[in-house]
């Protein structure tokens, strides 16, 4: 059986994008192989249909760390047989990239055939952003420009390329000229219905629940969310489920405000875990500032998870998630970040019945569309070089 080796810079617990990639690689003839990283606090990993393995690195981030991870990723690919590398955005790439230059120099035996593939693809980048967009880069001229300098001498010579949203592979298309297939980071099907209580101990009942879920990260949106509690006449919760650079700031900022008993933060969930929290909530949070080209076009995984779990949107009005809000007519827009603003439009929905049973009912057809098994079938046929 020909063997896909899969890698990305995280500790493999939250990234869902990934597990479905990996789900459909196994469907389409493959065994997979997983590579990620072990951190300090990483938890331990559920049992999945692929192999899994997390590299232990001395550094945690920064520019040391992205060197070293790269350096072990290729001598990893290089002393793995594999017939097949998928690189994740471009913090994998060179490590991929190079690994099969090599692979290619030194070795023209590759017998593994896929049934029904017209011809092998051994390499697939999978741009889950415009990486140089994120906003940990804005105003970090000199590490955007090492990051440049190396996509610049590896994207144009990509053959198969796809992409998260149409806007991201516009993007790349516009500058590299390669021709992106978009796949987008849509949810398995999902129940609607089923959570069987408040899902998480964290979480108290008898209120209503206004979720965030995601990574806890500069510009999401969160100080201000959280200071729209002060404001907010329903008697409802904030809950924030996930880590991120902010996490512990955060939390010192919710106890500085005295919001502590409005506020839940359940921490890094995985996400074979997250839908029962997800189905407890009433309100889903998406509210990304516009900081960053990334954030601006942006269809983030919260945003897809919580019309699978059937919960009304309140969100940015970015293009990508925009479009769908508009085109099924799921939920609302924030018109700005200010703390009253933000309580006023939670209130309006959180309070209107109608409009929220008319949201869940539109939520059904979405869910029903928006989900990864219509969407794997570009990737199955990408696989099979029929694109």
């Amino acid at each position: 059986m020909p063997l896909a080796i899969v890698s990305v810079t995280n500790d493999l617990t939250t990234d869902q994008r990934v597990d479905r990639t990996c789900c459909t690689l196994v469907k389409s003839g493959y065994e997979v192989l997983l590579v990620g990283r072990r951190m300090r606090n990483s938890k331990t990993l559920a049992p999945r249909s692929y192999r899994m393995h997390r590299m232990r690195l001395l550094f945690d981030k920064g520019p040391l760390f992205y060197a070293e991870y790269n350096i072990a990723l290729f001598f990893f690919l290089l002393m793995h047989r594999h017939d097949l590398v998928v690189s994740n955005d471009l913090d994998t790439l060179p490590a991929n990239y190079f690994a099969e230059q090599v692979k290619h120099i030194f070795s023209s035996n590759r017998k593994y055939k896929i049934p029904n593939r017209k011809s092998p693809i051994f390499h697939l980048h999978d741009c889950h952003e415009y990486f140089r967009g994120v906003p940990e880069l804005v105003g970090r001229k000199t590490v955007t420009r090492v990051w440049k300098w190396i996509e610049d001498r590896i994207f144009p010579k990509l053959e198969h390329v796809i992409a998260v949203n149409q806007s991201v592979a516009d993007l790349y298309t516009a500058e590299y000229g390669n021709h992106i297939e978009v796949i987008r980071n849509v949810p398995f099907r999902k129940p609607p219905t089923g959570a069987g209580g408040r899902g998480s101990p964290n979480i108290p009942g008898g209120r209503k629940i206004i979720l965030y879920q995601g990574a806890v990260n500069i510009d999401r949106g969160l100080e201000e969310a959280i200071l729209s509690m002060k404001y907010l006449e329903t008697d409802a919760i904030l809950v924030i489920a996930g880590i991120g650079d902010i996490w512990e700031s955060l939390k010192q900022f919710t106890v500085e405000h005295g919001l502590s008993e409005k506020v839940r933060f359940l921490g890094q969930v995985p996400f074979q875990e997250l839908h029962a929290i997800t189905l407890t909530a009433d309100l889903g949070l998406s509210i990304e500032k516009d900081v960053s080209i990334n954030y601006h076009y942006c269809l983030p995984n919260k945003f897809l998870d919580y019309i699978q779990a059937n919960i009304p949107v309140l969100v940015s009005p970015f293009p990508e998630m925009k479009s769908i809000v508009d085109q099924y007519n799921i939920g609302e827009f924030i018109d700005n970040h200010h703390p009253e603003a933000l309580a006023t439009r939670m209130d309006s929905m959180l309070n209107n019945p109608g409009k929220m049973a008319m949201y869940r009912e539109n939520l059904l057809r979405a869910a029903g569309e928006l989900c990864w098994e219509r969407e794997e079938v570009k990737l199955v046929e990408i696989l099979r070089n029929d694109k």
